[in-house]
């Protein structure tokens, strides 16, 4: 899970950029970049990028050095279970054969084959372990095999990315600047990552494009929001400011299948995703645990109901007005706390739980209190915040998660990728409560999970769950991969400082 920002306007876009990594923050706290180019042919990148938050990484000075009329941003967070290495924070560059700045928002689950591949037949060299330089360099050496006297057009430029979709597998949605030509943007066929296009004119009356990995990103910088990037579908705005669009994915296109876990979680309530709006989908995974809650008879049990702040309070809301009980905000948030979820580390997410939530013992003192949280993962911060209702004077602590038992690895680009790492992995939901010390836990089915995104946009049919079924919608992903990935995390674990070199960390 990582955001991403690209923009072709007529003045300059570094502060633009900027502002849009702010609004995507949250998709992202270990390293951000920004890179820039002037809109005439045969002039230079700028790029600067560092670990860190969005507001730590730029300084006046870094801005300074970041001219031109076109660029991309990009924030991430590691999914290998520690640090990445500051030689792997984005955007990437590769300079033949026309200068390509690169950012990517997913997971390749072929880079170790591609790499190979990427050596042996196409003569590049990869300098880090990160699947983003795999995708770079392939992208690089299709669009040099479809040029014709290194020369571009949108043709060439659009067969390079079929290309480039027959030979990587996984989740991806991907912004490259072109130098002296422009900006291309695609997303996997199976549009498992988002991705948006926003729209503006400038004073003068000339397009501008804005293309993100969420409509926050559009709206909160004035742009209007046009459209999503189809999967599989290649979009490219030249210098001019023209947008040009072909679907480039393969024939027959399988179905649309976003990922189930940026409605859940990852994305801001107040972005819409593929059609639906992600806080009237929260809304609608509150009426349908609120029909649980209702079914295992346990309304007349309830005193209160609480979110776990902040993605889970729209369910919270919802499932308390449908149950017709008291809705209170018993934990009051730390804004300067990273989310948990994404931090590197057991003992990182342990300790900054308690840093980043503190609660209100006047709204648990002597009653029974729902906790309803958007999922629970590795059962830290679920455990911890049961305990701290305690100690606050609940006399019962029930736990509600809007999403089903996350089961199985997820290798499309989000923070779990070994299944003893999940709580839920290997435990029925009573043994579940007892590990998490809830007195009942209560989980969201996954058809009601499904039928509350279909419910806001009957269009969508299916979705990426694999963390939820095992399903994994790219077809690729065998039992021997799994156990890689797994080897190579407790690797990490073992021995974090000298795995981080064996690591594949993607974006």
């Amino acid at each position: 899970m990582c955001g991403i920002i690209g923009a072709v306007a007529h003045s300059p876009v570094n502060q633009l950029l900027y502002d849009g990594l702010l609004l995507l923050q949250h998709r992202g706290q270990d390293a951000a970049g920004i890179a820039t180019a002037a809109s005439g042919r045969g002039q230079s990148f700028y790029i600067h990028r560092g670990q860190g938050l969005v507001r730590d990484v730029f300084r006046t000075r870094n801005m300074r050095d970041l001219p031109g009329n076109m660029g991309i941003g990009h924030c991430r967070y590691p999914t290998a279970g520690s640090s990445v290495n500051p030689a792997e924070a984005q955007p990437f560059y590769v300079n033949s054969p026309f200068g390509i700045v690169l950012a990517h928002n997913g997971n390749l689950t072929n880079a170790e084959t591609l790499k190979q591949e990427i050596f042996l037949q196409d003569l590049r060299h990869i300098n880090t372990e990160s699947d983003s330089e795999v995708l770079l360099n392939i992208l690089a050496h299709e669009l040099e095999k479809s040029t014709k006297n290194y020369k571009l057009d949108t043709g060439s430029i659009f067969a390079a990315v079929r290309k480039t979709h027959t030979r990587i597998r996984g989740a991806y949605a991907v912004l490259a600047m072109i130098a002296g030509y422009g900006l291309l943007a695609f997303r996997d066929p199976n549009g498992i990552r988002p991705m948006v296009i926003g729209h503006s004119r400038n004073a003068a009356g000339k397009d501008e494009y804005l293309i993100a990995s969420e409509s926050v990103a559009l709206e909160g910088l004035g742009y209007e929001f046009v459209r999503d990037v189809a999967p599989g579908e290649a979009v490219f705005v030249d210098l001019e400011g023209k947008l040009h669009a072909q679907q480039c994915g393969p024939t027959p296109a399988p179905d649309l299948t976003p990922c189930m876990f940026e409605y859940v979680y990852l994305a801001r309530p107040d972005s819409q995703i593929d059609g639906v709006s992600v806080y009237a989908a929260r809304l609608k995974l509150g009426e349908y645990l609120a029909e649980k809650v209702r079914a295992q008879g346990m309304v007349d049990e309830i005193d209160v109901v609480m979110p776990i702040p902040d993605s889970s309070r729209p369910a919270a809301m919802q499932l308390a007005t449908q149950l017709k009980l008291p809705y209170r905000e018993g934990f009051i948030k730390n804004r300067y706390i990273g989310r948990t979820f994404i931090m590197p580390g057991h003992a990182v997410r342990k300790k900054s739980v308690r840093q980043k939530l503190n609660a209100i013992g006047v709204e648990f003192a002597g009653k029974n209190v729902l906790l309803v949280d958007d999922s629970i993962v590795r059962g830290t911060t679920s455990r911890e915040i049961v305990q701290m209702a305690r100690d606050a004077g609940a006399r019962k602590v029930f736990f509600a998660s809007a999403a089903p038992p996350v089961r199985f690895a997820n290798v499309y680009g989000i923070d779990m990728p070994t299944r003893q790492e999940l709580v839920a992995a290997f435990k029925t939901e009573e043994e579940v409560a007892t590990e998490i010390g809830a007195d009942r836990l209560i989980y969201q089915d996954l058809d009601a999970l499904k039928r509350a995104i279909c419910d806001v946009n009957p269009a969508l049919k299916d979705f990426e769950t694999s963390c939820f079924d095992g399903c994994y919608v790219t077809g690729d992903i065998t039992a021997e991969y799994l156990e890689d990935v797994e080897q190579r995390r407790d690797a990490a674990r073992d021995d974090p400082e000298d795995a981080q070199l064996d690591l594949k960390l993607t974006a």
